[in-house]
């Protein structure tokens, strides 16, 4: 029997980001997934965690909405070990976001409301972080957004909930590729094409798409520095492109020139939040200064 094209595109995506500093992973089910993640932040966090410890770490994990562990997920965080010492460990590295651990796995199974089983994960530091939903070609894009929503009703709560640390979906037909955030009021208007500082859109995914936006520390960056935490409706907002560059743009005129500036935006092109973030991060670079 020969391949579906839809396989095809997920071993060639995988082949393409091993090659980019992903290390595979075969993890195929959810006692596999927790096993890595005990690994993985054993190893990001140079200790090591005993039996009883590490279920404190998930009991950790386990607390909260997507919202909530989205902010737990960017926290230090503290346990008792069992000698009575006090452990401070963390998730994942905001403040260099290339210092973390990345993986590639794919066809997870999940038993939740149904069985289900995700194409292409990313788990930095054991967590998955990344969604990747893959369609064979000639397929709307739509059809691998709607699959997410099932996923996200299904089966991400389910277990250890890990999948609700998700931070950014990708979808993709191969031939067009978008990103969004983990929201649960998303709508497909909400999916965005990356691109780059000249607005030239990459859609392959087993091209410009991968290597620009799925980089290791790219992605990372992503969110680490670009995921908004929006307090107001408990949601998660990823910025687009022309966001990041402005913010990036403003970032660098700031810390490497005394020079004034401006960006330009039209009207509901989310300058609001573009400010947010730039202030945002200028401000906790100040901090980082004193």
């Amino acid at each position: 029997m020969s391949k579906q094209s839809e396989q095809i595109l997920e071993e060639q995506l995988i082949e393409l980001l091993q090659k980019q500093g992903y290390n595979y992973v075969t993890i195929s089910n959810e006692n596999a997934l927790v096993n890595n993640l005990k690994i993985q932040l054993e190893k990001h966090n140079n200790i090591s965690f005993s039996t009883t410890e590490f279920e404190k770490v998930l009991n950790i994990l386990s607390k909260g909405s997507v919202f909530e562990k989205a902010r737990t997920l960017r926290q230090k965080q503290h346990i008792i070990r069992d000698n009575g010492d006090n452990l401070y460990f963390e998730f994942i590295n905001t403040e260099f976001w290339c210092q973390n651990q990345f993986q590639v796995t794919n066809q997870v199974a999940v038993d939740g409301k149904y069985k289900n089983r995700y194409d292409v994960t990313l788990l930095i530091n054991g967590l998955p972080l990344v969604h990747i939903e893959l369609k064979r070609r000639g397929l709307e894009l739509k059809e691998a957004f709607n699959q997410v929503n099932r996923y996200q009703r299904h089966s991400f709560g389910s277990n250890s909930a890990l999948y609700q640390y998700v931070q950014i979906f990708v979808i993709s037909n191969g031939v067009n590729t978008k990103y969004y955030a983990n929201n649960r009021l998303q709508s497909f208007k909400q999916t965005f094409y990356w691109t780059d500082k000249e607005n030239n859109r990459y859609t392959n995914i087993l091209n410009d798409f991968t290597k620009e936006f799925l980089e290791p520390c790219h992605i990372s960056k992503m969110i680490c520095k670009y995921i908004v935490l929006n307090e107001t409706e408990k949601i998660l907002m990823v910025l687009r492109p022309y966001q990041y560059y402005a913010v990036e743009a403003i970032i660098d005129r700031v810390k490497n020139t005394d020079k004034n500036g401006y960006i330009w935006h039209t009207t509901g092109s989310g300058k609001t939040l573009t400010s947010f973030k730039a202030s945002q991060v200028l401000t906790h670079l100040a901090e980082v200064k004193k």
